[in-house]
């Protein structure tokens, strides 16, 4: 993708399908730990999302993520809504009022945002959450925003997979204690399966 506004809201959009296109997977991993409504609950939230991009696209990078944040906040319910909101909308104060997405850019609003949804959720590594994937997808590095997206993609990926064996320690998962090893966290999951599809823009 380029990195002005139009692109984000395209790059917006690419990952509200792939969101749509993993919905029953998400539902299948919520439904072994948690209340089964992850999948979807972000695909609503991204429907609303494409919704709103269709009346009118913002004009800075910030601007179409302060969209995506307020849409997910007000419109997803359970953890995904305020957690995706809070990490967009962290996201979107980083990037500042520039009208194009710089590497240095890409990678304060990765920090932002995973500092958004630590304070708003509470958790840490290893507590079987989307902390697992976005704290490396928040360190990843390049030259330019491609690089750093997709060395985040694959740390974010690489981190969902390691819930896999963890205890939940946070959310409705950790109530099941032990029975919560051996599977995929669905938050992690969603988290890997959007920073892929930002980096598949780029």
């Amino acid at each position: 993708m380029g990195c002005d506004a139009g692109a984000v809201a395209a790059a917006i959009r690419e990952a509200a399908a792939v969101i749509t296109e993993h919905r029953d997977e998400l539902v299948r991993l919520d439904q072994a730990i948690g209340d089964g409504d992850h999948g979807e609950n972000l695909k609503r939230g991204f429907g609303f999302v494409v919704a709103r991009l269709d009346e009118s696209t913002p004009d800075t990078p910030a601007a179409v993520l302060k969209l995506v944040a307020t849409t997910l906040i007000s419109k997803v319910g359970g953890a995904a809504g305020p957690l995706y909101g809070t990490a967009f909308l962290r996201a979107a104060t980083a990037l500042g009022d520039g009208p194009e997405l710089t590497p240095e850019l890409i990678s304060t609003a990765l920090r932002a945002a995973v500092d958004g949804v630590v304070a708003r959720g509470k958790a840490e590594v290893g507590d079987k959450t989307m902390v697992d994937a976005l704290v490396p997808a928040a360190k990843a590095q390049g030259s330019t925003v491609g690089e750093v997206l997709r060395a985040a993609a694959d740390a974010a990926e690489a981190g969902a997979e390691s819930t896999v064996p963890l205890v939940a320690r946070k959310g409705r998962a950790s109530y099941l204690g032990e029975r919560s090893a051996g599977h995929l966290d669905p938050g992690a999951r969603s988290s890997a399966l959007l920073l892929r599809s930002f980096a598949d823009s780029t």
